[in-house]
């Protein structure tokens, strides 16, 4: 007599569970990448969270089960979410600040430079790495820390714009009357705008991006037309 065919039939079940259970093991462990960067951490951890979704909000697991590794292996780069979160910020700063400083350059040359920079931000608001939305999500409804961390980048972006500022009124003949608060107010305008127009259909977007543009004009105009002397 077979022997096989002499097992009882449960038996025989427990071994093809038995088997199937190795199998989807044996899957789950080649799935799992042996390393990790950075890079790839913080793009998991982008995936998770939407525009109402903060990162505090995450859990350990779930950002290691997104980036397909083992949660110990989270452990290799950050020590807790919020160093993750906060690192995050900072590279999403520096990704948006080195855009919209490209896009102000090119526009010296080939167009407006208040146009390219709102409509390259607006454009920013639905980019797939979502650098943008995260900034104006933990800058308004994130953690004390977190909140910190925005206002920082906000002030890189203020700097840099300062600095652009000045260099383009030079190549134009023309200067501006405290150029540290021009770009300041700049600065908190267009994030207040991308803040609230996250939610909105594009056609409220433009709509306030144009109505953006013309404040923006107008403190340009004003701080060219300043008399210094009158402010003292």
């Amino acid at each position: 007599m077979n022997q096989t065919s002499a097992l009882p039939q449960n038996t025989t079940l427990l071994q093809d569970s038995f088997h199937d259970d190795l199998e989807k093991v044996s899957v789950r462990t080649v799935g799992r990448k042996a390393t990790i960067t950075k890079d790839e951490l913080f793009q998991a951890a982008l995936n998770l969270i939407g525009p109402q979704k903060s990162i505090a909000s995450l859990s350990l697991r779930e950002v290691a089960r997104e980036a397909g590794i083992a949660p110990n292996s989270f452990y290799r780069h950050f020590k807790d979410i919020d160093e993750l979160a906060i690192e995050l910020i900072d590279r999403s700063g520096l990704v948006l600040r080195k855009i919209l400083h490209e896009a102000r350059i090119k526009a010296i040359k080939h167009g407006s430079i208040i146009r390219s920079s709102v409509e390259v931000f607006i454009k920013q608001l639905d980019a797939d790495e979502g650098n943008l939305s995260l900034l104006l999500r933990e800058g308004y409804t994130g953690s004390t820390s977190y909140k910190l961390a925005v206002e920082k980048q906000l002030n890189y972006f203020q700097q840099e714009l300062q600095e652009d500022l000045i260099r383009i009124e030079r190549i134009n003949h023309s200067k501006l009357v405290h150029p540290e608060l021009v770009a300041k107010a700049i600065t908190q305008l267009v994030f207040n705008m991308g803040a609230k127009v996250i939610d909105l259909p594009t056609d409220e977007r433009k709509q306030v991006a144009e109505q953006t543009m013309i404040m923006i004009r107008m403190l340009l105009e004003g701080s060219r037309h300043l008399d210094e002397a009158q402010i003292h």
